[in-house]
Parts: C-alpha cells; sequence; structure tokens
C-alpha cells in the first residue's frame, strides 16, 4: 500500500484547442489545410460542454485540473480583445471552483494566434511584448479565481516540433530560428512571472504559485560506450535541464511542472554533433512494451527525472503523463506504476505536490489527429457522447483516498 499526503493535488490536464473545437483563429487552422493533415474541427466540443466535463471530473474525486486559455479567442485581432471569450473563460474558473476543483490554468498550449504568426510568430522581436499584452489581460481578468499559473507548456517541444524539425506550424527548420524562439521563450517565462506577481500585487490577492510545464524524458544510454555517455549528459542537459537551469538562475520559478511520457534511448555511432544530440537506437535493444504512437512504456524513468530535479528545491506538480491506448487495462496499470514511482521519489526527498493524468478525454492529438486515445474519458466523435473509462474510475478510488493499491 502506497500512502500519499492527504493535500495532494489529483487531477487531470487538458488543452484549448484540442479539446474546445471550432476555433479558426489559431495558426493550426490554416496549416492543417495547407499541410493536408485531420483537422481539429469541433475537438470534443469541450467550449459547450464543459459544464457537464467537469461535472464528471468532480463525480471521479479529482480536486484539481489544469486547462490552458485560448490566445487566439481572446485576442483574434492584434491588440483587439473578445469579451466574449474572456467571460467564457471567468465561467470555465468559477465552474471549477463551484465544484471543489483547483484551476491550473497555462497561458500558452502550442497555439498562437493567425495574426502573431503571419507577423513573425516567437521569431518576431516584438513577441514577448505582444505575449505580455496577453498575459496581462488575461490575468487580471481571472486572478481572483486562480492560484496555480503554467505561462508555457513544453517549450523545447515547441521550437523543436515547429522550427528545427519542421513537423508543425511554421515548419521552419532553421537552427537559428530554433535559437531565436528558444531565447524568446524563456524571456516570455520571466516576464510574465513577473507580470503576474506584480498584478496580485497590486490587486491584494494572495501571492499566486507561477511555474512552467517541462517535458522531460528518460534520457538512457542504450550501451556504455564513451559516446553514449557523452550524448546522455549533454540530452539531459539541452533537453531536461537548460530551460529550468535559466529560469531558477533568474529566480522565475515558484513550482516545476513536468510532463513525462516515455525512455529516450541513446545509442550514437560517431562523434558528430548530430549524432550526439539526436541519435537513438533503432535496433529494438532493450525492448519494452509501447503506447499506441511507439513510445516505450517506462515507469521507472519517472522517478529518475524527478530526482534530477532535487537540486532546484524547488515544489513539484506532474503537468501530464498519460498514455495513449486503445487497451484500458494498459492504462491503468500505466498510472499504477508510475505513480508508484512518483511516491518512491517522494521518500527521497522531491518535494511532489500534485498528479495531473494526460488527458481528462480522448482529444485532438496535434499532428496525429484524433487517433490516439489519451483519456479517462472515452470521445465519440461522431455523437460527442462521453463514456468514463474504467481506468478512470480505479484512478478515482487514489485520488478519494490518497492510497494506492
Amino acid at each position: 500500500m502506497v500512502q500519499f499526503p492527504k493535500n495532494f493535488y489529483w487531477g487531470a490536464a487538458t488543452s484549448s484547442y484540442q479539446v474546445e473545437g471550432n476555433n479558426t483563429n489559431a495558426d493550426w487552422c490554416p496549416w492543417e489545410e495547407q499541410a493536408q493533415v485531420e483537422k481539429a474541427g469541433s475537438a470534443c466540443r469541450h467550449y459547450e460542454f464543459y459544464e457537464q466535463d467537469f461535472d464528471l471530473v468532480k463525480s471521479l474525486h479529482h480536486n484539481a485540473h489544469r486547462l490552458s486559455i485560448e490566445w487566439s479567442r481572446i485576442e483574434p485581432e492584434e491588440g483587439v480583445f473578445a469579451d466574449e471569450a474572456i467571460i467564457h473563460y471567468i465561467k470555465v474558473i468559477k465552474a471549477l471552483r463551484a465544484r471543489g476543483i483547483e484551476p491550473m490554468v497555462t497561458l500558452h498550449h502550442f497555439t498562437n494566434p493567425v495574426w502573431f504568426a503571419q507577423s513573425g510568430g516567437w521569431t518576431d522581436h516584438r513577441c514577448v511584448k505582444r505575449f505580455l499584452r496577453y498575459c496581462h489581460f488575461v490575468t487580471r481578468a481571472l486572478a481572483g479565481g486562480v492560484q496555480y499559473w503554467f505561462t508555457i507548456n513544453e517549450p523545447t517541444v515547441y521550437f523543436s516540433h515547429a522550427y528545427l524539425w519542421g513537423l508543425w506550424p511554421p515548419q521552419a527548420k532553421s537552427f537559428l530560428k530554433t535559437k531565436a524562439v528558444y531565447h524568446h521563450l524563456n524571456e516570455a517565462h520571466v516576464e510574465s512571472y513577473r507580470l503576474i506577481h506584480q498584478i496580485y500585487k497590486e490587486l491584494k490577492i494572495a501571492r499566486p504559485s507561477v511555474g512552467i510545464a517541462q517535458h522531460m524524458q528518460a534520457i538512457v544510454a542504450c550501451a556504455p560506450s564513451i559516446k553514449n555517455r557523452i550524448a546522455v549528459g549533454l540530452r539531459k542537459k539541452l533537453y531536461n535541464l537548460a530551460v529550468l537551469d535559466h529560469l531558477t538562475q533568474s529566480r522565475a520559478l515558484d513550482f516545476i511542472g513536468v510532463n513525462y511520457y516515455s525512455r529516450h534511448l541513446v545509442h550514437v555511432h560517431n562523434w558528430w554533433i548530430g549524432n550526439l544530440l539526436m541519435e537513438t537506437c533503432k535496433d529494438n535493444h532493450h525492448p519494452l512494451k509501447k503506447n499506441s504512437l511507439g513510445w516505450d512504456i517506462y515507469p521507472q524513468g519517472l522517478s529518475q527525472v524527478l530526482l534530477s530535479l532535487k537540486k532546484y528545491k524547488l515544489p513539484v506538480i506532474i503537468a501530464e503523463n498519460g498514455i495513449c491506448t486503445n487497451n484500458d487495462e494498459e492504462r491503468w496499470q500505466y498510472i499504477q506504476e508510475h505513480l508508484k514511482h512518483v511516491h518512491l521519489s517522494m521518500d527521497q526527498g522531491v518535494d511532489v505536490r500534485g498528479y495531473l493524468y494526460w488527458s481528462l478525454m480522448d482529444n485532438f492529438e496535434w499532428a496525429h489527429g484524433f487517433g490516439p486515445r489519451f483519456g479517462l474519458i472515452d470521445i465519440d466523435y461522431n455523437t460527442y457522447q462521453r463514456t468514463v473509462r474504467e481506468s478512470a474510475k480505479k484512478f478515482a478510488e487514489v485520488c478519494q483516498t490518497g492510497v494506492l493499491l
């Protein structure tokens, strides 16, 4: 039996574009048309059905819920803020509070307004100022109902997928642009951290907790060669810790949000920098079970990642952890095993304050479309009927009791 603290946060996460539906103001919408990939369309229609969805959240004994605000709804044209959109999100926060659920709000979860993207996006020198204008508007509107803020979701995933590898809009494939975006995202976090704290102080509201959601992988050597060991060290620094190092040195983190899914198995054949930074094992050494996207299932990696954060001496929230699978028993096993490693890291001194499963419901998984099923709640995309999965019910028992059997 594993016992978690009584004040532990239990819940699940979503992001606006992936669940809300019918948003043509975000940069992903025109890109989906251009790239001829599956379109988000109506998604899960959560923008309409959030009250019903939060009733399910409450029935599953979650006491926290992570969501994101859709910048492209709030500011559909530069400098023009949509009253209807901010009123909607005020209602969303109140709906969570009314059900005794702690809102944890993300300000940027991959999508941007079309106007922002068309004027240079995160490569443009005006991007941080523009982001702060949006943050100021949203923070002043929601401050009374929100204690926990995530400024930016997975900055390393965003700049690598959108600007280095060219998998997401704007498909740049430029090292120089990637470097610029990396610096701008770091600056955007630091400045929005300070802004949010300043606004709460002006409004005489209790000090907020502001963090970031950092994607982290268990970076493991396939074989104990010198090249592999050097590559592992480089990648842990660059992929997992560089952003956190910068933000903690800037004193701009109240907590660390961790998004953990899988293992990264390093197998390097030569000393070229590209190999050292990116080459992985292609020979199926050390095989593991995989999710439906082919990602290794590696629960012990979560405790390894969490233990690497001890040096920061900050609270940690598992902001995302989940599996896409059509086998719901696998989903429950995944949750069980990862929670064991969360608790193991807590026993070894990591101050973990909460666990948020990804995702509350099946949703639009970016370039993968609607195929991957991550949800605790099944979505029928023909009728939009919600069906609570058995894994969600088993997880609900842990959320209610704080006990993992």
